[in-house]
C-alpha cells in the first residue's frame, strides 16, 4: 500500500455489503474467466520485415520488427473489462454511457474489482468494443457460462433443472433503416460517388442535385398513394445509379491516386450497388442495407410487424427457474427445427460443469419432425398431445414461460436492436444480452434467498425462545443457512 492510500477510504467501507451486485462480485468465477481468456491477449511473435540498410560497410539486409515486442501501453485488468461487458447489458447502456456511469457508481467499481474509488473513466468507450471483438464468440460464451456456474454455486438453481429446457427463436433486428428501394438506390449512388473520389476517379456527372430531388418526390408520391408516379421516379433513380456504375467501372483500371484500401472499398461497393440496382421486388437474397449485407428479411407471423430485418436468434431457458442456458444466432433464416440440435449442443457445453445435460426440450410447433436429429432428447410439443403423459402435458403448459425472457432480453438488455458490425457482431450481441439477463436474474435470486434466510432466522429465534434453549448468534445462523449474500454482509 502506498502512502497516498493511507488517506483514502476503501470501497468496502463506502458501500452496503448487502447489495446484490456486491454479493455477486464475490460469487462470480473471475479467476476461471481470466485463466481462459488471458491466452487470447498474449503477445505474439512477429516474423519481421527485411529492409535494406546502408552503412560504412555497404548495403546489407536486416530484419526489422521480429520477435515479441515489449512496447505499448499496459493492458487493462481482465476482470475490469469483463465486468464492463456484464454491466453494459445488465443495465442497458451504451459503451460511452457505461464508462461515464462507472466513474460515478461505487458499487459498479467494487463489482469490477477496484479497491479504492476512482473518479476517472476506466477506459475509452471504444476500448470496450475492441475487447469484445478480441475475445470473440467463444469468449462471450465463457462469460455466459460463468453466470450459470455462479447460479449453481450460490444454490440459486438446482443442477437437475438443466435436464429440461425450453427452446424458442426470435429475430434480433439490425440497426438499419427500413429498406425502401428509393432510399437504397440513392444511398448506393451517393456512396459510389464518394468512394470513387477517394480512389482518385473523376466522374463526368454525379447527379447529386437530381438524386436529392427524386428522393423527395418518391416520399411525396408514396404519402399520397400515387404509386404509379412513384414507380416511375424509382425507375429513374435506378437508371442514374447504372450510369454512375458504368462510368466508375470504365475508369477503375486507370485509378492511380487512391490507396489500396480505398480501391478495395470501391470494389466492394460496386458489387453491392449492382445488387441493389438489379434486384426486383420478389427476388430472394436481396440486399437490404449497403453497410450490412448480412441482414435478412424474416417473417414470424406477427400481425403488428409482418417482417423483421436482422438475423434469427435462438434462446434456451431452464423449464422451472427461467435461467438462460443458451443463446445463438443462425444466419440464413433456417427452419426452426433444423437449429434445435445446434442449440442443445451449445447448452450441453455451457452446463457441462454441472454434471447434467438437457434430456427434455419443450418447444412449439416450429420444431416438429426433428426427433431423429436429436437422439437422447425427448422433444415435447403440442403436436404430440395425444401421446403425451399427464406429467408431460403439465410441462407443456410452461412452454410460453420463455416469451417473457425473450421480451426482457429485447427491452431491458439491448437485444431489440443490434448495433455491432457484421455476422460476428450479431453472434456476440445475442450471447452478451443473455449474460446481462442472467446477471439481473442472479441479483433477484440473491434478494429472494437473502429474505428467505432472514425469515428463517426470525422463525427459529422464536422457536428457540419457546423451548428455553439459548438462541444462536444471528451471524452463525445466517452463515449456516444461507452461504451467500447475507452471510457475507454479516461478516
Amino acid at each position: 500500500m502506498s502512502h497516498a492510500d493511507l488517506f483514502r477510504t476503501r470501497l468496502v467501507d463506502m458501500i452496503d455489503l448487502r447489495h446484490p451486485l456486491v454479493v455477486l462480485a464475490q460469487r462470480m468465477p473471475w479467476a476461471t474467466l481470466e485463466a481462459s481468456l488471458t491466452p487470447k491477449f498474449a503477445r505474439r511473435d512477429r516474423a519481421g520485415v527485411a529492409v535494406n540498410v546502408e552503412d560504412l560497410f555497404g548495403s546489407q539486409v536486416q530484419v526489422v520488427g521480429s520477435g515479441v515486442a515489449a512496447a505499448g501501453r499496459p493492458r487493462l485488468s481482465m476482470r475490469l473489462m469483463l465486468s464492463l461487458l456484464c454491466l453494459k447489458h445488465a443495465f442497458d447502456v451504451s459503451d460511452e454511457e457505461l464508462v461515464e456511469r462507472w466513474s460515478e457508481n461505487v458499487v459498479w467499481q467494487y463489482f469490477s474489482g477496484m479497491e479504492y474509488y476512482e473518479p476517472r473513466m476506466p477506459c475509452d468507450g471504444t476500448q470496450v468494443g475492441r475487447f469484445r471483438t478480441a475475445i470473440g464468440e467463444a469468449g462471450v460464451e465463457e462469460l455466459l457460462k460463468a453466470t450459470i456456474d455462479a447460479a449453481v454455486t450460490m444454490k440459486a438453481i438446482k443442477p437437475v433443472e438443466f435436464e429440461r429446457v425450453i427452446v424458442d427463436t426470435t429475430v434480433q433486428e439490425k440497426a438499419i433503416a427500413h429498406p425502401v428501394d428509393s432510399r437504397l438506390l440513392e444511398i448506393a449512388r451517393h456512396q459510389i460517388v464518394r468512394a470513387a473520389k477517394a480512389a482518385g476517379i473523376e466522374l463526368k456527372q454525379t447527379f447529386a442535385k437530381e438524386g436529392k430531388r427524386l428522393r423527395r418526390k418518391v416520399g411525396g408520391y408514396g404519402h399520397a398513394k400515387q404509386f404509379k408516379r412513384m414507380r416511375r421516379v424509382v425507375k429513374r433513380q435506378r437508371t442514374l445509379l447504372g450510369i454512375v456504375l458504368r462510368e466508375v467501372r470504365r475508369k477503375r483500371g486507370e485509378a492511380t491516386g487512391g490507396s489500396p484500401a480505398a480501391l478495395a472499398r470501391l470494389d466492394t461497393l460496386l458489387e453491392r450497388a449492382e445488387r441493389i440496382r438489379a434486384q426486383q421486388r420478389n427476388d430472394k437474397n436481396k440486399l437490404y442495407a449497403l453497410h450490412a449485407p448480412e441482414v435478412e428479411c424474416i417473417g414470424k407471423g406477427k400481425a403488428r410487424k409482418p417482417y423483421e430485418f436482422g438475423v434469427k436468434a435462438s434462446l434456451a431457458v431452464t423449464h422451472k427457474s427461467g435461467l438462460i442456458v443458451g443463446a445463438r444466432t443462425f444466419p440464413g433464416n433456417p427452419y426452426d427445427g433444423h437449429i434445435l440440435s445446434a442449440q442443445l449442443e451449445q447448452t450441453r457445453i455451457l452446463t457441462e460443469d454441472t454434471g447434467r445435460v438437457p434430456t427434455q426440450a419443450v418447444v412449439d410447433l416450429g420444431f416438429r419432425g426433428v426427433d431423429a436429429d436429436n437422439p437422447g432428447v425427448e422433444i415435447i410439443h403440442r403436436g404430440k398431445h395425444k401421446s403425451l403423459t399427464k406429467r408431460q402435458r403439465r410441462w407443456l403448459k410452461r412452454r410460453q414461460a420463455i416469451e417473457p425472457a425473450i421480451g426482457h432480453c429485447k427491452q431491458d438488455h439491448r437485444m431489440e436492436r443490434c448495433w455491432l458490425k457484421g455476422a460476428l457482431g450479431d453472434a456476440l450481441h445475442a450471447v452478451l444480452c443473455a449474460a446481462g439477463y442472467n446477471l439481473r436474474w442472479l441479483m433477484r435470486a440473491i434478494l429472494r434467498l437473502g429474505i428467505k434466510a432472514l425469515f428463517l432466522r426470525l422463525l427459529f429465534g422464536r422457536l428457540y425462545g419457546a423451548s428455553g434453549r439459548p438462541t444462536p448468534h444471528p451471524v452463525d445462523f445466517v452463515r449456516s443457512s444461507a452461504p451467500f449474500g447475507w452471510a457475507l454482509a454479516a461478516e
